[in-house]
């Protein structure tokens, strides 16, 4: 088959006669779970021709090849009655553990919070059937398949799922590239939404690959966590469609619920590669988890206190954050202190306007760090728009050609960035001068004083700022006038 989209755009169309379906989140969770178990089911025939012992952890007549492959199979009522009564309810409640039946705990970790949307089994049976065509065992549709992917993630997105926000590939492209993962590390992206950062530490990584031992490494070193459902079966099938043969090192669950002393020399790692969500706030009761100096229920804050926690000496993190978190005070001052305290934050990118357009228009900044030595000086790169371009949209995003010039510019930690140099994009500040700001990252550009900004936030805090600056020169002048007017009498 040379294109796969018209099929999923058929699925789609027939889902939207059913009933039981209720906008774009819905129709693509219903798909997602479909195509879950048909790439598990391609995937375990690959096992059966290649292990002798392989049995499936998924009971025969659950199986796709057992109730789904047949087209002219069971449809209808019983389809339907069979789905919603015994399918949903066995996958759910799987006797499985993460050590002994990895992947029963896969499947079961899919489907604990999973739905069937479809009232129909006459339409359900059409999406099965349609599905059928893909053959997931073939290299050049699987391949194609990871296109069509992205294409599902974007869907999903403009769907209106509020602080999902899919990270363009080429923004995780260069973050990986600059981190520089090594095949032995082990790599977490801890808010993984749809796996967008470890596919792309995965291919990273597979590229060092030369036997079998060092691809068993790689399976076992690629570690996230999601908190909703639906992302977590997009990355799951992600993982497998990218050659993780059990992604069990992907669990439905909230990171930041876990308290902060729990984590143990054995769970820290090697590289941190995330976009945590922003703007969020945390259910009650999880700040408690963290230390009582950097208690808070912003998401962002609390991701970054985390990430710095989790990390190996020497461990090296690259993670998105939004302007805010620069130059926020408060808690935010205390956690930016520590943070430049214990680790090198030797880096950060400034994204342009509308890299994550259209889900938010929230300036965003790449912060890299390394764990284990003081920040001496923070080094700041401008990214600027091509050339004729004036901002990114869904139909020209921002590309990985872009960071180019990031890339030549770099230079080596090892030597402490000798080789880089201050241009009309980038510049340094010391830690002294950050300290003298209140520990303020939103550090200016030098080299563009003159810089129009149309920042929302900025443009409302300039506006303080020259309101206060009036309102000195208003209490100077009736000051000096009280004082002429006293000298007359």
């Amino acid at each position: 088959m040379s294109n796969l989209s018209p099929v999923i755009k058929s699925i789609q169309d027939v889902m939207r006669q059913d009933a039981g379906i209720n906008g774009d989140a819905q129709r693509i969770e219903q798909m997602v779970w479909l195509l879950f178990l048909k790439v598990f089911d391609a995937l375990e025939e690959e096992l059966e021709l290649t292990r002798d012992a392989y049995r499936s952890p998924i009971p025969e007549h659950l199986r796709w090849r057992s109730w789904a492959a047949d087209a002219e199979g069971i449809t209808g009522d019983a389809l339907l009655d069979f789905v919603n009564n015994t399918l949903f309810p066995k996958l759910k409640n799987l006797p499985a553990d993460a050590v002994r039946n990895p992947r029963g705990w896969v499947v079961r970790g899919v489907f604990e919070d999973a739905n069937n949307f479809m009232k129909s089994g006459q339409l359900l049976r059409q999406v099965i059937n349609k599905l059928g065509v893909i053959d997931f065992n073939r290299q050049a549709e699987r391949h194609q398949f990871n296109d069509l992917y992205e294409k599902i993630l974007r869907d999903l997105q403009s769907a209106g799922n509020a602080g999902e926000f899919y990270t363009p590939r080429a923004v995780t492209q260069f973050m990986v590239d600059m981190v520089n993962p090594q095949l032995g590390e082990r790599v977490l992206d801890p808010a993984t939404g749809t796996g967008g950062f470890l596919v792309c530490a995965i291919e990273h990584l597979r590229r060092q690959v030369k036997n079998t031992e060092q691809e068993a490494l790689l399976q076992n070193s690629i570690l996230g966590v999601e908190k909703k459902q639906l992302p977590h079966m997009l990355c799951v099938t992600n993982l497998l469609l990218h050659g993780v043969e059990v992604p069990s090192n992907i669990r439905h669950d909230n990171t930041l619920a876990r308290p902060l002393r729990e984590v143990t020399q054995a769970d820290r790692v090697d590289v941190v590669l995330t976009n945590p969500p922003f703007g969020g706030i945390e259910e009650p009761g999880i700040e408690q988890g963290f230390p009582a100096d950097v208690r808070t229920k912003e998401t962002a804050d609390l991701f970054l206190v985390l990430i710095k926690h989790i990390l190996k000496a020497n461990g090296r993190a690259a993670l998105v954050l939004p302007d805010g978190t620069l130059f926020g005070e408060g808690v935010k001052t205390r956690i930016k202190e520590q943070l430049l305290a214990e680790c090198n934050l030797h880096t950060i990118v400034r994204l342009p306007n509308g890299v994550f357009a259209p889900y938010t228009g929230i300036k965003t900044n790449l912060l890299f760090f390394t764990k284990g030595r003081p920040t001496t000086d923070v080094w700041y790169y401008e990214h600027p728009y091509p050339p004729g371009v004036k901002s990114y949209n869904k139909t020209k995003p921002i590309r990985i050609e872009e960071f180019d010039a990031e890339k030549a510019w770099w230079g080596d930690e090892a030597d402490g960035f000798a080789a880089r140099v201050e241009n009309e994009r980038a510049w340094k500040v010391g830690i002294d001068a950050i300290k003298a700001a209140n520990y303020n990252l939103d550090q200016k550009n030098p080299h563009a004083p003159d810089a129009v900004s149309h920042d929302a936030d900025e443009l409302l805090r300039d506006y303080a700022r020259l309101q206060g600056e009036a309102q000195e020169l208003r209490d100077q002048l009736k000051s000096i006038l009280a004082e002429s007017l006293g000298a007359r009498v």
